[in-house]
């Protein structure tokens, strides 16, 4: 052999395991690689369509997939895709109705459409009217709060009424924002008025047998066990490319079956483990007991409480992200807020079973994380003398809490509702000032 053919023969088996190595590396981080574009896309998607904003970079956690990442929107269509590169583990994300679905196509029987709805469509709900006499502390108090890094907006309400409101450049009443996991709390409110509208829907919290394939140990979890995240399935909700969160958010079409998939760690009823996954199980359920579709929050909740901004998103199954895909402004946030507080009542009606508020207001003991939890609502007294998760803030308050910093405060016994919105990875209530800010608002209005 010449040695000019040694060297042809040497840089093609350099080549040859080089192209080896490529997809093997990408084999084995392909699931990986897909959340994250997925993740992308979603989020493409959904802040262009619902926010018609166009910075959706803004929105991404910084992780070194970020610069890798190449994401195009297609206005006509109504979809974006995100890959690495442009051209590998390409996501793409469908727009409908309701919200962005990732695909592989669109979803059987959506079509694009435009995502914002005509307020006259929706009844007249809660509505917010201005405080007339309104303390200074209280826009002290939301000056102070404003200047925490990522704060987007900040709705304050007292007996019903606006006391205050601030948002930040490229942001304003009008803005839907995502709650993430506050959508959480809205599932639990689904439940309650499922069982007001469809009574024969049989959603008694100590149900169990609610999945037909869940013939083994799974067959005990009771619906109380999913909303007070006491299932026992087997789940790991650290964002992280690659986890179960990120595999259900940003790669599976049907988010509620992949969550229902998972095998018991632990006794239903025994150890409280954070799982997004249970609570796409419970509006699954609901959806299946009620018949209704991904129009579910729209008849149930966001028409008669006037929430006109509101979109929860479905997956490419048709069945609502109950878990973290809710968007709204955060007036809307504060009425369905000012829903709780008022005890599920709308101008002397009632929407939620008596006795609804205080039964996922409540704390059941169970092993595992140790924070006060009642029923998708995290709770400020776990009610065994325990120390106040929020020692600033009164006993009674309990909240809505999502990603990167998103929080409804409810105060029963200052009839408060502190709306907090916006960007902040990583961020504690504390760190990001909202224990201080309801504090100071509840000594404003007391």
């Amino acid at each position: 052999m010449t040695r000019r053919r040694k060297i042809v023969v040497a840089i093609l088996i350099v080549l040859a395991l080089l192209v080896a190595a490529v997809v093997a590396v990408g084999t084995w981080y392909r699931p990986m690689l897909m959340t994250g574009t997925g993740y992308a896309a979603h989020n493409a998607c959904a802040i262009h369509f619902l926010t018609d904003r166009d910075d959706p970079e803004s929105d991404l956690p910084p992780n070194p997939l970020v610069p890798l990442l190449r994401t195009e929107i297609d206005d006509s269509e109504g979809w974006a895709r995100s890959s690495v590169l442009g051209v590998a583990f390409a996501q793409q994300a469908w727009a409908s109705e309701y919200g962005c679905a990732v695909g592989d196509d669109r979803a059987e029987g959506s079509e694009y459409s435009s995502l914002v709805r005509p307020a006259e469509d929706r009844p007249e709900g809660i509505g917010l009217p201005h405080a007339t006499d309104v303390p200074a502390e209280v826009g002290a108090a939301l000056d102070r709060a404003a200047g925490v890094e990522g704060t987007r907006g900040l709705v304050a309400v007292h007996r019903g009424e606006l006391l205050d409101e601030w948002y930040a450049d490229g942001f304003g009443p009008d803005t839907r924002q995502l709650g993430w996991s506050m959508a959480k709390s809205v599932a639990s409110t689904l439940v309650g008025r499922a069982q007001q509208e469809f009574p024969a829907a049989d959603l008694d919290p100590a149900d169990t047998g609610l999945r037909p394939e869940w013939t083994d140990e799974r067959a005990q979890i009771s619906l109380d066990d999913l909303l007070r995240m006491t299932s026992g399935l087997e789940w790991d909700e650290d964002y992280d490319l690659g986890t179960p969160i990120t595999q259900m958010l940003f790669a599976e079409p049907d988010m509620a079956a992949f969550a229902a998939a998972q095998p018991l760690a632990h006794d239903p009823g025994t150890v409280r483990q954070y799982s997004s996954g249970t609570t796409n199980i419970v509006c699954d359920l609901l959806h299946e007991r009620t018949g209704l579709g991904p129009e579910m929050a729209d008849q149930l909740l966001f028409g008669p409480l006037g929430m006109t901004s509101a979109v929860l998103e479905a997956d490419a199954s048709g069945r609502s992200v109950c878990s973290s895909y809710l968007w709204a402004t955060p007036r809307d946030w504060a009425r369905f807020g000012q829903f709780t507080l008022d005890d599920g009542q709308v101008d002397g009606r009632r929407l939620l079973p008596a006795g609804w508020m205080d039964y996922a207001t409540s704390v059941v003991p169970a092993g595992g994380e140790p924070e006060p939890y009642g029923a998708q609502w995290w709770i400020n007294d776990a009610g065994d003398g325990s120390p106040l998760r929020l020692p600033g803030i009164p006993a009674d308050a309990y909240w809505a809490s999502g990603h990167d910093g998103q929080y409804i405060l409810v105060v029963p016994s200052a009839d408060l509702v502190v709306v907090r919105t916006g960007f902040s990875p990583g961020g504690s209530i504390g760190a990001l000032g909202i224990e201080d800010l309801v504090g100071d608002l509840t000594r404003a209005v007391g």
